[in-house]
Parts: structure tokens; C-alpha cells; sequence
């Protein structure tokens, strides 16, 4: 019969704490559990596994003595009556004291061999009630135009043949992901239902670039309203805006309007800001009388 490393069933370190090995035995539990695997010998093996390293790890006296011999377990002649006090120490509590709801279907197995010899007896504890498992979690995506992420709105998303509202908050982001609890699948042994989780992506299809809270965009200026100022009307996202233009205003200068960004998530009535970049946008197809007076403009300079 062979050794069975039971931290690697778990696949904890040999330094976990009870904590660890509760949530690992969970986790491995759930994952193997009979009714969540139907008619795999597979999965119902490494079930047995599980539990039988959970009876272990779980219990100091029994952990101590693993851990003392070891793969060194066939020379510990210090077992003389682990047999026969075996199945008078087995615990009633049920599964280690892990939170499961007494027993999990796993009733008429036997413990493995090297168990039976390192710890004597046993079969794995029926205490008449099946274990309740959360259900399987949903995972879903959700395609939104800008145009939707800017403004609350509500949506119908099917899933699994539900039809399921949501309100969709405005200032969502791109690859943002929401929980909505009890909407997965139905718990198992009556436990609790999984949870839906909607990844939202996000196609961007406007003149804006957008970076947290805050929208960017380019403003095309002519040349002449650069050098001698004046006023140009800007698209916002929502709006349009009147801006002031100082004269010999560069090529690459930025203004910045506060509020005329995109909303900041639920918080109703914030936004982030605007950042304009303005681009110098020079005259083409020139007359000759153009020509001649940006000669002249040039022999000023």
C-alpha cells in the first residue's frame, strides 16, 4: 500500500493553518462532490481522497502523528493500538468541524488502506444528511456603445432562458464586471444559488478617447483665428460649447473644461473633465494674392 501525501490532495503546504485546510477541503469537496459529478469513478475517487485527508489534516492528534512518520509510516512500531482506538476516536461532528451540513453522499466507502493501517478502522462518517453546496456561478458579457455608458439606462440580458433587468448605471467602464447575487446556478441539497457576473465591453465609436472620468479630443483651429483670437464653437460629448481663443495661440495648446467629462460612477450629477488639444490647421489652394501677402507677412518678420 502506498503513501498518500494528503497536503497535496489538498494542495496546501505543509505549514498550512486550519484555516487553509478548511478552505482548501471546501473548495476540493465541492469540486468532486458526487452530485456534481454523476456516475464519474474519477471524481468520486478523488472525493474519497479528499475527505480522507480532510479526516486527517483536520484533526491535531491525527496531523501530528501524520506528519511525525510520514513516508516513515510503516516503521512506527509506536502504533500498537492505533487499530483498535481508531474507530473509538472517530469524531461525530462531521467532516472536521469544515461548516458543511453533515454528511456528503458518501455513504459505504472505505477509508484507503494506508489510512486503515496508520490510523486503524473507520468508513467515512454518515450523519443522514447530504451537504449543501452554493451553485454553479454565471459569467456574461455585455456589449454597450458609449452612447449607453454615458447615461443610466435599463436592459434586459437572457440568460439560461431568464430574462434578467438591469440598470445600468451611467459611467460604467470598459471591462468593469458586476456581480448579481442568486441569479447563477440553483444551489445543490437545497443550498444557494451562484451569482451572475456581467463583464461590460465598451465599443467606442466617437471622436472622444476616454480615461477614467475624463474625455479627451482634438479641436481643429484655422490658422488666422490662431493668430488673432476669437471664438469657435466644440462639440462636447453631449453638448456643444462656445470657447475664446487667445490670440498667437500655439499648435498642441489644451484647455481643460471642468465637468464636461464623463460621469463619474454612481455618483449621480459628477463628471470628469474635458481636455481639448487644439490643432493649427494651415490654409491650402492659396491665390496668388494670398501668396503675395504672406510674402509680405514674412518680410515684416
Amino acid at each position: 500500500m502506498a503513501f498518500i501525501d494528503y497536503y497535496s490532495v489538498l494542495g496546501i503546504d505543509k505549514d498550512a493553518s486550519e484555516a487553509d485546510i478548511k478552505k482548501a477541503y471546501r473548495k476540493q469537496a465541492r469540486k468532486y462532490h458526487p452530485d456534481v459529478n454523476p456516475d464519474d469513478k474519477e471524481a468520486e475517487l478523488k472525493f474519497k481522497e479528499v475527505n480522507e485527508a480532510n479526516e486527517v489534516l483536520s484533526d491535531p492528534e491525527k496531523r501530528k502523528k501524520y506528519d511525525k512518520y510520514g513516508q516513515d509510516w510503516k516503521h512506527a512500531d509506536q502504533f500498537e493500538q492505533a487499530g483498535a482506538k481508531g474507530a473509538g476516536q472517530r469524531r461525530s461532528q462531521g467532516y472536521g468541524g469544515t461548516g458543511f451540513e453533515g454528511q456528503a453522499g458518501y455513504e459505504g466507502q472505505d477509508y484507503s488502506d494506508f489510512f486503515e493501517s496508520m490510523f486503524g478502522g473507520g468508513g467515512f462518517r454518515q450523519g443522514g444528511r447530504t451537504a449543501k453546496f452554493k451553485g454553479q456561478d454565471y459569467h456574461a458579457e455585455l456589449q454597450l456603445s458609449m452612447e449607453d455608458a454615458y447615461k443610466t439606462h435599463k436592459q434586459v440580458l437572457t440568460v439560461n432562458g431568464e430574462n434578467i433587468r438591469l440598470t445600468i448605471a451611467a459611467g460604467i467602464a470598459d471591462g468593469q464586471t458586476i456581480k448579481i447575487k442568486g441569479k447563477g446556478a440553483p444551489g445543490i441539497n437545497g443550498g444557494p444559488n451562484g451569482d451572475l457576473y456581467i463583464k461590460f465591453n465598451i465599443k467606442n465609436d466617437t471622436k472622444f478617447q476616454r480615461e477614467g472620468d475624463n474625455l479627451y479630443a482634438n479641436v481643429e483651429v484655422d490658422l488666422y483665428t490662431a493668430m488673432l483670437g476669437g471664438e469657435l464653437v466644440a462639440d462636447t460629448f453631449d453638448s456643444k460649447v462656445k470657447l475664446k481663443i487667445a490670440p498667437e495661440t500655439p499648435n498642441g495648446a489644451k484647455v481643460r473644461l471642468k465637468g464636461k467629462g464623463f460621469p463619474v460612477y454612481k455618483k449621480e450629477g459628477e463628471f470628469g473633465d474635458l481636455i481639448l488639444t487644439y490643432s493649427i490647421k494651415n490654409p491650402t489652394n492659396l491665390s496668388e494674392e494670398e501668396k503675395k501677402l504672406f510674402e509680405e507677412l514674412q518680410k515684416l518678420r
